[in-house]
């Protein structure tokens, strides 16, 4: 099927990698627009009309401009996943990935992912807290893998695709996932999906 969809992302961004992943699993065709976030294109005139956030990625699905990853997964999701498996209308399912939508926009974000922010790109978060952060919600997931194959359970959803980006490349933060065998499982099991599709890394020591 052929898709009008257009993605306006960064490579070495999280919240755009789960998009791209998500639809490469899906097999969606679609155009890849990088945004030049190093001259500041997010906060021209021209991509403001289409996010005021200033934020990367957007998805444009024909007269759609849709920002924020995990709301684009939700409608990717919804609009062509065909099999159900990605956001299952089950009430539980769904409450239960949401919980983990909002992990993946708060703690994750704010543990692991601003701890790479300083080591790879040179922000001024602070990096013994946000590698503090890291340590409480990695033990938090790797409990809940121990428990389930999944975030939600015992079949993959989008909340498993929002986390993994940041949680994969959390040793460019230098925070290391050598305590958490589940999550290390985890990592394996997305990675072996046919279609899946890695993030560049800029750093070595990731985890497989």
């Amino acid at each position: 099927m052929t898709s009008p969809l257009t993605l306006r992302s960064f490579p070495k961004s999280g919240h755009s990698h789960r998009v791209t992943l998500f639809l490469s699993l899906l097999g969606l065709d679609f155009t890849d627009a990088p945004v030049d976030l190093a001259n500041k294109e997010h906060k021209s005139p021209a991509y403001l009309d289409i996010n005021p956030f200033g934020q990367v990625p957007v998805l444009i699905d024909g007269a759609v401009a849709l920002p924020d990853s995990n709301a684009i997964l939700v409608y990717l999701a919804s609009k062509y996943d065909r099999s159900g498996i990605w956001y299952p209308n089950d009430p539980v399912i769904r409450a239960r990935i949401q919980r983990w939508l909002s992990v993946a926009a708060g703690e994750l974000t704010q543990g692991p992912g601003w701890a790479r922010l300083v080591t790879v790109f040179g922000t001024d978060h602070d990096h013994d807290r946000a590698k503090v952060k890291a340590t409480e919600i990695l033990l938090l997931v790797d409990d809940q893998l121990a428990r389930a194959p999944y975030l939600t359970g015992d079949a993959i959803t989008i909340a498993d695709l929002a986390n993994y980006a940041y949680i994969a490349h959390a040793p460019e933060g230098e925070v290391s996932l050598d305590p958490y065998p589940n999550i290390r499982d985890w990592l394996a099991r997305i990675e072996a999906l046919d279609g899946f599709v890695p993030m560049p890394a800029t750093a070595t020591g990731l985890a497989a």
